[in-house]
C-alpha cells in the first residue's frame, strides 16, 4: 500500500472511529417528522431541499418525494422547501410530543406573482427533477429522468446515456451498445437495476450490452461518478443504476402509453415501437401499490459495410502496408426488444415499506449477411505501395450467414425498509440472470474456380477502387462451387444471488448532527460458457452440399453495397430451407464436430464476494463530511479445458483465486450558498478480471504451420484505482446549471493482452495471454451548461440550451518496452466528447435539436505491432425531436435521427488504413403518447 493510500485509510478510519464513539452521546431532539413533497397533480418531487431554518437543519427528498427529520423539539416549526423550477414553499407545522408527525407539502406552480416555470411532462419538468436530485446529492452524480429520455430519439439505455456528461458510446450497426464513462473501458462501469447488479450476457466481458434494455422501461437513470462506502466498489469509472417506476411515484391510477412507426432511408424499411405503464394504489389508506410496464420495439435495417484487413509485408525489401482481404457485407437485420417491469409494494405506515420488484429484457438480433469475400493473400503480390497493389491469383467467394443472437437480462428483488425512530434498517434479497444464446448461426460458402489478377487503389480509403468490379469475374455464377457449411452455437449464462443489509443511526459528533451507517453484502455468481461448432467442407458435398448450383439459391434482389455491384442476394427462404434440411445430420455426425474449437473455449466459474462497511456522515453548518471504510473479500473458482490434439480429448483444469481489498473513502460537500455547491472525494475502486481471462482455458488451432494459442491466466490480478474528484456546481434560477468537475484515477494492475512466440505440442506457436500492467492513469475535466432563456423577451424566452463537454487523457505503463513503446492509451478513451442541444418549449409545443460528438478512440490494442492498433473514428450525430400536445392527455411526437448520415469507421493506426466503413442512413419516427 502506498503512503498516499495509508494516509487516506488513516484519515477515514479516524473520522469513522470518532463517529462511532460519539454515537448516542448526545441527542439533538426527541421527536421525528416525516413528510412528502409533491406538485399540484400529486407527482413526487425528488431532490427538493427541505429545511428548518431556525434550527439549522436541512435534508432532501427521496425518489417518492419523501423526507425525514429524525429529531425536532415539540412545538411550532417552520419548514422551507426549495425546488429548482418552482417558487419556494414555506409552511408551519406543530410537532407533537405524543403523536406521529407526518405532513404533505404541495408546491404550487405559481405564487406571489411568480410565473409558472415547470410544465408537467415536458422537457423542463425532466430537467428540474434531474437538477434537484443532483444538487442535493452527497457525491458527484448525474441524473436522467424518463421525461428527458423521451425528448431524445434514444431507443436503448446506451443511447440515452450518450447525452450525459462524461459518456461516450460504442455502436453496433449504428445503435449504441457499450458505454465508456470518463474515458474508461466499458468494464470499469457497473450497471444495476433498482440496486440489483447486472451480470453480462456476453461471456467474453463484464461490460453490459445496454442495447438489450429499452430506454422507456426506466423512470430515472442514476449515474454515480463518485462512490460512497455503502456502494459496491466494482465501479472504477462510476456506477449506473436504472431505477424502474414505482406505484408510489404518483399514488393514484396512472396510465401511460405510446406507439409509433418510422421510415428508414436505407432499404425503405420501417421500425415499430410501443410501451405501456399501468399503476395504482389501493387499500383503505392507499397502503398497497402495484405497477406493470411493458415495452416492444422492432427495428428493420439495411446496412452497407466494407472491411479491409491490413498487414505489414516486405515488398522488394521495403516494409509496406498491404490489404490482404476485402469483405463486402450487405446486411438485412431485424432487431426486436421486449421488456417488462413489475412492482408490488406495501406501506402500512410512513415508517415501514415492503417491496417486490422485477424486470425482464430480451433482445433478439436476426441477421442475414450477404458476403463477397476477396482474398488477396491466397495469391501473390505483383507490386505494392502503401495505398495501391496488384495481386496475382486472388481468390473470391460468396457467402450467406444467417445469425440469430438472443440476450436476456432478468432481475428480481424483495426487501423492506423500517424506521424505528432514530434507527433505520433496510435489506434486500436479489437474483439476476443474464443469458446469451445463438438459436441460429449458419454460414454457407461458395468459392469460384477463377483466380484473376486484381488491383486496388486506396486513394479514397472509404470506398477504394478495385478492378474486379470492372472485369466482373465475380458475376460468373457458373464458376462457383460449394466450399463449406458452418454451424455454431454458443450459450453464456451468468446468475447472481445477493443479499444486502444496512443499518443507520442518528447521533451527533462534536455537537454536530451525525448519521452512522453500517452494513454488509454477500454476492454469489455462477458463470458458464459452452461453444459448439460443426463444419462440413467440400469433401463431404455428397452428404451436406446443397446438391444444386449456387445460382439456384439466389434470389432477384440486387446486392449493391455502396457503389459496388456484388451481384444478387441469396434468397433467405431457400437457404434457410437448406439449413433446416441438413442440420439434424450435421449435428449427429461426430466427424463434423470441431472438437478443439468446441471445447477449448468452454469454461465455468463461481465468484463469491463478501463485503462490509462503516461510515459516518457529519453535518457542520453548510458542510457535510462523509468518512468510511469498505472491505471486500473475493473468492473465485474456475474450470477450463486442456485439449489434446493427439488424443482428441479434453481434460478439465481448475484454478482458484482469493484476495481481500480495502476501500477507504472521504467525501466532502460544501454549500457556499443555496446555489453554489462544491464537492471533493478521495475514493478507491476495483475492476475484477473478465471470467474468460482468469479461467485456466487453452484454445489452440490445429496445424500445419505456426499455431495460434490463446491462454487464460489464473494469476491475473484485479485492477485497482485510487480516485480524486473535485467539482463546483452553480445552479441558475429559475432552472439551470453551470458546472466543472475534474477527476484523476491512478490505476494499478490494468489488464491487457500480450502476444509472444514459442512452441506448443512440438509446433511453433504464437501465444495470446492476458497480463497485468504495473500502472497507469485516467484524468479529465467535465463542463456542463444548462439554462432556460427566460430573461429574453417574447418567444425568445421559450428557448434554452443543454451543453456538456468532457476532456480525458489516459496512459497505461506496460512495464517493459515492446515494439518501441512502453506506454499506450486505454481502450475506449476519447480525447473529447460533447453534446449541444437547443430546445424550445411553449405551452403545447416543444422541440429539440441535438448534436452529439466524440473523438477517435482505441478499440483494440496490438502490443507487438502499433500500426495495427484498431481505432474507432470519432462520430458525430444530429437529431431532432418535436412534440405537440393535442389535448391534456394526447401528444403527437416526431423523431428524426442521424440527420448527418454519419458513417461508422474503424482504422488500423492511421485513418488511411480503414478496416471497416459502414453507413446506416437516416430515419424518421412518428408516434402518439397517452398520459392519464
Amino acid at each position: 500500500m502506498t503512503i498516499r493510500n495509508q494516509r487516506l485509510l488513516g484519515v477515514s478510519g479516524l473520522v469513522l472511529a470518532l463517529g462511532l464513539s460519539a454515537f448516542g452521546a448526545e441527542a439533538l431532539a426527541q421527536h421525528q417528522l416525516t413528510g412528502r413533497v409533491v406538485d399540484e397533480r400529486g407527482n413526487s418531487l425528488p431532490g427538493a431541499r427541505v429545511s428548518v431554518p431556525e434550527l439549522g437543519l436541512t435534508t432532501s427528498t427521496g425518489r417518492q418525494g419523501e423526507f425525514t427529520f429524525p429529531s425536532l423539539p415539540a412545538g411550532e416549526a417552520r419548514l422551507e422547501v426549495d425546488y429548482l423550477g418552482l417558487p419556494t414553499g414555506v409552511r408551519g407545522v406543530n410537532i407533537s410530543a405524543s403523536e406521529a408527525n407526518t405532513i404533505t407539502l404541495t408546491l404550487a406552480a405559481d405564487a406571489d406573482g411568480v410565473d409558472r416555470i415547470v410544465i408537467t411532462g415536458s422537457i423542463l419538468d425532466g430537467t428540474a427533477r434531474a437538477l434537484n436530485q443532483q444538487r442535493t446529492a452527497d457525491g458527484t452524480t448525474s441524473i436522467v429522468s424518463s421525461d428527458a429520455i423521451g425528448r431524445f430519439p434514444d431507443a436503448n439505455i446506451a443511447e440515452a446515456l450518450q447525452r450525459v456528461p462524461g459518456f461516450g458510446i460504442a455502436r453496433d450497426q449504428g445503435e449504441g451498445r457499450y458505454i465508456n464513462l470518463r474515458g474508461a473501458p466499458s468494464e470499469f462501469t457497473a450497471v444495476s437495476v433498482d440496486g440489483t447488479n447486472l451480470p453480462s450476457p456476453d461471456g467474453s466481458t463484464r461490460a453490459i450490452d445496454l442495447d438489450t434494455i429499452p430506454s422507456d422501461v426506466v423512470n430515472t437513470i442514476e449515474v454515480f461518478k463518485t462512490l460512497l462506502p455503502d456502494q459496491d466498489a466494482d465501479s472504477i469509472a462510476g456506477a449506473v443504476n436504472l431505477v424502474t417506476r414505482s406505484p408510489f411515484d404518483t399514488p393514484r391510477l396512472r396510465i401511460n402509453a405510446s406507439g409509433g412507426a418510422s421510415y428508414n432511408e436505407f432499404g425503405g424499411t420501417n421500425d415499430y415501437r410501443s410501451s405501456l405503464v399501468i399503476s395504482n394504489v389501493f387499500g383503505a389508506n392507499g397502503q398497497f401499490g402495484a405497477l406493470l410496464s411493458a415495452s416492444y420495439s422492432r427495428t428493420d435495417r439495411q446496412v452497407d459495410n466494407i472491411e479491409s484487413e491490413w498487414e505489414l509485408e516486405n515488398v522488394g525489401g521495403v516494409d509496406t502496408w498491404v490489404v490482404t482481404e476485402n469483405q463486402f457485407k450487405d446486411y438485412d437485420t431485424e432487431r426486436t426488444r421486449t421488456a417488462f417491469t413489475g412492482s408490488l409494494e406495501y406501506r402500512p405506515d410512513d415508517a415501514t415499506r415492503f417491496f417486490v420488484r422485477g424486470s425482464h429484457s430480451r433482445f433478439r438480433d436476426d441477421e442475414y449477411r450477404n458476403l463477397f469475400l476477396l482474398t488477396y493473400d491466397a495469391g501473390s503480390i505483383v507490386t505494392a505501395t502503401d495505398n495501391t497493389a496488384t495481386w496475382a491469383n486472388t481468390r473470391f467467394e460468396k457467402e450467406l450467414r444467417h445469425r440469430t443472437v438472443e440476450n436476456t437480462i432478468t432481475t428480481l428483488a424483495a426487501g423492506g425498509e423500517h424506521d424505528f425512530g432514530g434507527v433505520e434498517l433496510d435489506y434486500t434479497l436479489s437474483w439476476a440472470l443474464s443469458e446469451q444464446s445463438y438459436p441460429q448461426r449458419n454460414q454457407l460458402q461458395f468459392r469460384s474456380t477463377l483466380r484473376p489478377t486484381v488491383s486496388y487503389d486506396y486513394s479514397n480509403p472509404d470506398q477504394p477502387a478495385i478492378t474486379i468490379f470492372q472485369t466482373a469475374e465475380h458475376l460468373n455464377l457458373g464458376a462457383y462451387n460449394f466450399q463449406r457449411l458452418d454451424e455454431r452455437g454458443a450459450d453464456t449464462r451468468q446468475e447472481e444471488w445477493a443479499f444486502r443489509a444496512n443499518a443507520q443511526f442518528a447521533g451527533s459528533l462534536f455537537g454536530r448532527s451525525a448519521t452512522h451507517r453500517f452494513g454488509g453484502a454477500y454476492r454469489n455468481r455462477d458463470v458458464s460458457f459452452d461453444d459448439e461448432r460443426y463444419r462440413a467442407a467440400a469433401a463431404q458435398a455428397g452428404l451436406y452440399g446443397p446438391g444444386v448450383p449456387m445460382s439456384d439459391l439466389l434470389g432477384t434482389e440486387p446486392s449493391l453495397n455502396f457503389n459496388y455491384n456484388l451481384g444478387v442476394k441469396f434468397d433467405p427462404r431457400l437457404v434457410d430451407a437448406y439449413f433446416n434440411s441438413v442440420r439434424p445430420a450435421l449435428r449427429n455426425d461426430p466427424a463434423r464436430l470441431l472438437r478443439p474449437a468446441s471445447l477449448q473455449g468452454d469454461y465455468t466459474g463461481e465468484e463469491s464476494i463478501y463485503a462490509g462497511y462503516g461510515m459516518t456522515r457529519v453535518e457542520m453548518a453548510n458542510t457535510t463530511v462523509i468518512a468510511g471504510l469498505r472491505v471486500e473479500h473475493t473468492e473465485f473458482d474456475g474450470t477450463g479445458n486442456r485439449f489434446s490434439t493427439t488424443t482428441q480429448t479434453a481434460t478439465p483444469v481448475s484454478a482458484s483465486q482469493s484476495y481481500t481489498n480495502w476501500f477507504p473513502n472521504l467525501t466532502v460537500r460544501h454549500e457556499f450558498n443555496e446555489n453554489l455547491v462544491g464537492r471533493l472525494a478521495l475514493t478507491r475502486a476495483i475492476s475484477r478480471p473478465d471470467y474468460e481471462d482468469i479461467v485456466p482455458r487453452i484454445s489452440a488451432n490445429d496445424g500445419p504451420g505456426t499455431r495460434t494459442v490463446s491462454l487464460g491466466n489464473p494469476d491475473l490480478r484485479p485492477t485497482i484505482a485510487n480516485n480524486f474528484d473535485a467539482g463546483l456546481e452553480y445552479y441558475l434560477r429559475p432552472l439551470g446549471l453551470v458546472a466543472i468537475n475534474a477527476f484523476y484515477k491512478d490505476l494499478e494492475d490494468y489488464e491487457y493482452t500480450l502476444r509472444s512466440s514459442g512452441t506448443f505440442e512440438g509446433d511453433p506457436a504464437n501465444f495470446t495471454r492476458p497480463e497485468n500492467a504495473p500502472g497507469g492513469f485516467i484524468r479529465g475535466v467535465e463542463l456542463t451548461w444548462q439554462q432556460t432563456f427566460d430573461f429574453l423577451p417574447g418567444m425568445m424566452s421559450n428557448f434554452g440550451v443543454f451543453a456538456n463537454y468532457t476532456w480525458t487523457d489516459s496512459e497505461m505503463e506496460l512495464g517493459r518496452t515492446i515494439a518501441g513503446r512502453s506506454v499506450v492509451p486505454l481502450q475506449g478513451q476519447s480525447d473529447y466528447a460533447y453534446n449541444v442541444a437547443l430546445f424550445y418549449e411553449a405551452d403545447r409545443f416543444s422541440a429539440r435539436l441535438s448534436y452529439n460528438d466524440r473523438s477517435d478512440y482505441l478499440d483494440a490494442l496490438d502490443i507487438e505491432e502499433p500500426g495495427r492498433d484498431l481505432y474507432w473514428e470519432g462520430r458525430e450525430q444530429l437529431d431532432f425531436t418535436a412534440a405537440f400536445e393535442v389535448t391534456s392527455q394526447f401528444e403527437l411526437f416526431l423523431e428524426a435521427k442521424n440527420l448527418t448520415n454519419t458513417p461508422g469507421v474503424r482504422y488500423f493506426g492511421e485513418r488511411q488504413r480503414v478496416y471497416e466503413y459502414e453507413e446506416f442512413g437516416r430515419s424518421v419516427f412518428v408516434g402518439l403518447r397517452f398520459n392519464y
